[in-house]
């Protein structure tokens, strides 16, 4: 399945962890792309990533305000429009960016389309007295989203929200969010049986938002004295060293893995955790045949953690993390039949493979 026409597409950064994908979209587009993205800001400790198929042509990133309030403009948006020329253009969906309306007016100009990608837009969650400032917001949402000729959600639940605002639904399209090729790997065949004690496994950057405090407790309130390996590098590491000292020191701290380095770990694993929000390991964990637990976030995990594969539990719920730990752990026979469904959800249905192709059948239905 390919795009005939020149594509841009357009991002506020460009992290490491969507090169590929952006490559793989370059190689289903015959005319070529081009990636029009900036630097983030410092504090945001966003690794940038470079590009083999699609060119990269930097924006002049302009950070405004913070928190709630950011704001972003992007110098050389309409420059880079009138050097590529594309036939059709995919920005992010965030009225946050100033510079959007101006390039889609650009393309619509000269009769060219424009797909809108992202998140979706949740609906206001204004206490009682701020509800006009709520309905303001979502009069916002409705207004931004018109100018669009279709719309790219993460996930069923972003798709749903689009549709909320009016946007016609057969003009809204599910790519799922995605950072990992299918497996290229077959199944890792596991002991029908713990080896010794169960090994937990947690994947990320050590910050305070991934709740791993919480995970060192749960691990110490089990009574089946689980393996706990904790891989990966952050602000958190020393301050979780010391707890660990107190009530888990038995948790492994592995440090940063990167790609292959990474293989063990996975293979070692009976579940992986992800106590607190965000996180991009989930997916490779699923590429392993782990059974996994999440805490809820965007909406992209409702797609890629179901029933039959995994637990998603409330943010910062630690009842919740503790409860779900001891059922996962309960049955290995079911622990894993769930690693096995994690394997097949990766393999045939969430992928980038998958993300390109339902971003190519977004563009050539807007190309007509």
């Amino acid at each position: 399945m390919k795009f005939k026409g020149r594509l841009g597409l357009q991002q506020r950064v460009l992290p490491g962890y969507r090169v590929p994908f952006f490559d793989l979209l370059a190689h289903h587009c015959e005319g070529g792309m081009s990636l029009f993205a900036g630097q983030p800001r410092p504090e945001e400790m966003i690794a940038s990533g470079k590009t083999q198929i699609a060119r990269h042509v930097e924006a002049r990133n302009i950070h405004l305000f913070g928190g709630a309030f950011y704001l972003c403009y992007q110098r050389g948006f309409i420059d880079w429009l009138e050097a590529w020329n594309p036939d059709a253009l995919i920005v992010e969906a965030n009225p946050r960016y100033l510079s959007t309306p101006a390039a889609v007016r650009w393309m619509h100009k000269r009769g060219r389309k424009v797909i809108g990608w992202g998140l979706g837009a949740p609906p206001s969650l204004s206490p009682h007295f701020l509800r006009k400032w709520g309905e303001t917001q979502r009069g916002a949402w409705k207004r931004f989203v018109r100018q669009f000729d279709a719309l790219i959600a993460y996930s069923r639940r972003g798709a749903e929200e689009y549709a909320a605002l009016g946007f016609p639904r057969e003009k809204i399209f599910v790519a799922h969010n995605s950072v990992s090729p299918p497996p290229n790997i077959p199944l890792p065949n596991r002991p029908s049986t713990f080896d010794l004690r169960p090994t937990i496994l947690f994947v990320g950057r050590l910050q305070a938002r991934k709740r791993i405090d919480h995970l060192l407790r749960a691990c110490a309130e089990l009574g089946t004295n689980p393996r706990l390996l904790i891989v990966g590098e952050g602000p958190e590491r020393h301050s979780l060293e010391s707890i660990a000292k107190e009530i888990y020191p038995s948790a492994e701290f592995i440090g940063a893995k990167h790609g292959l380095e990474l293989k063990p770990y996975f293979e070692q694993a009976d579940l992986f955790v992800l106590p607190g929000t965000g996180g991009l390991a989930v997916q490779e964990a699923m590429s392993y045949g782990l059974p996994v637990i999440v805490a809820k976030g965007d909406g992209t995990q409702d797609d890629l953690v179901r029933e039959s594969n995994g637990w998603q539990i409330e943010p910062e719920d630690y009842g919740a993390l503790v409860s779900t730990m001891k059922n996962a752990l309960s049955d290995m026979a079911r622990l894993r039949r769930m690693g096995k469904e994690s394997f097949r959800i990766v393999s045939e249905e969430i992928n980038i493979q998958k993300m390109a192709e339902a971003f190519v059948r977004a563009l050539n239905s807007v190309a007509g």
